[in-house]
């Protein structure tokens, strides 16, 4: 499956979720924003949004700091 992750395209396999691309990049236990194809996909769906061939992704990492 071929999709695009912050304006670069990827092709990953046996990647079913949101969640299982959060596991992918490292991102677990990170607080993440996503967008898919435009819209704002909640934290609680992560793991049951499924990703399909050609999905556009945006993937936003909070940072703290002060």
């Amino acid at each position: 499956m071929k999709i695009r992750v912050n304006g670069e395209e990827r092709a990953l396999d046996g990647v079913a979720t949101l969640a299982d691309l959060i596991a992918v990049l490292e991102l677990a236990g990170k607080r993440v924003a996503i967008e898919k194809n435009g819209e704002i996909v909640p934290r609680s769906r992560h793991g049951e949004e499924c990703l399909s061939d050609g999905d556009e992704l945006e993937i936003v990492v909070a940072v703290g700091g002060g």
